[in-house]
């Protein structure tokens, strides 16, 4: 699986990857405000430009891209030309979640705020086979506190939005079991990655405490995340840089090393989805490589 093909560099801190039928790959590119397409060859094109911080993306049952927006970061690069996040910027722009035609780049905000409350840094997104999305708020930090934010569950017209788990703590990736009978989300600080029970579309099973899925001894740091077809959840993972694998029945955990320490994000595409995409945020790369497990296929765009 470390067999990497760079598919192309240059990006500006990519994130939110879609394996598209068509054989290119759509990313948001957070420091460069855009909804970006890159294409077999590498060549990028640049689809739309919501500004803020776009951050987790998914094709919806219209077929257009729904972006979780974060409303920005301050900006900080190395001098090796690393490019890191930072705290919320003097032009934050506030978080939303956007409707982006894939056609004409038109960005309409969705939503902002959920029961009279702002949404502060929506960070990643995924439909459920009936049409409704979960999406988690990482919220912003600034230099001496953070936001509290939890998880969220809406409609692709924009008519309904609701709090569905509150508080966590930096919550990040999230992703549905092949069943959709399961919720994953993962926090970023805590690096831990946890498995709700789904009593119907949008609705947890409360009588049922979430699990705690089998956890690495290391320092480490989670981001988005992906399930394949076993149901094995694979989270990107910070500081120690690459994919950690967690089985679908919550027992063991194992870490796959990628040459970036903040790998932000992984999806499936190619020929049966066997074929990981995978975004190296500091050094603006999106790679390949062949997977062990074909990905699960995801509603709206594989199936």
């Amino acid at each position: 699986m470390t067999d990497i093909t760079e598919i192309t560099s240059g990006l500006k801190f990519p994130e939110g990857p879609i394996a598209m039928p068509d054989g290119s790959v759509i990313v948001v590119e957070i420091a460069r405000g855009t909804l970006s397409r890159v294409q077999p060859d590498g060549t990028i094109e640049v689809i739309a430009e919501p500004g803020g911080g776009p951050n987790g993306a998914a094709i919806g049952p219209d077929g257009a891209c729904y972006v979780c927006n974060n409303g920005g970061f301050i900006w900080h690069e190395s001098s090796t030309g690393l490019l890191f996040p930072g705290h919320e910027p003097d032009d934050y722009s506030g978080g939303r979640i956007e409707r982006i035609n894939l056609e004409t780049g038109e960005v309409t905000v969705l939503y902002s705020e959920c029961d009279g409350i702002p949404l502060r840094g929506p960070n990643d997104i995924v439909f459920d086979a009936e049409g409704g999305f979960w999406f988690t708020d990482h919220g912003k930090t600034r230099e001496r506190d953070r936001d509290r934010t939890g998880v969220f569950y809406a409609q692709a017209d924009g008519s309904h939005i609701t709090e569905a788990i509150f508080p966590l703590e930096g919550p990040n990736g999230v992703g549905l079991s092949p069943d959709e009978k399961t919720l994953y989300v993962a926090e970023t600080p805590t690096g831990r990655l946890w498995a709700y029970p789904i009593a119907s579309p949008g609705e947890l099973d409360r009588s049922v405490r979430p699990t705690m899925m089998a956890q690495l001894p290391d320092y480490h740091m989670f981001d988005s995340l992906a399930v394949d077809a076993e149901g094995n959840v694979c989270v990107a993972t910070l500081i120690s840089g690459g994919i950690t694998i967690h089985s679908a029945d919550a027992t063991t955990a194992r870490h796959v090393s990628m040459p970036d320490a903040l790998t932000t994000n992984i999806c499936f595409g190619g020929e049966d989805l066997k074929t990981a995409y995978i975004t190296l945020s500091t050094t603006g790369k999106l790679i390949a490589c062949e997977w062990e497990t074909p990905g699960l296929a995801l509603n709206f765009l594989n199936k």
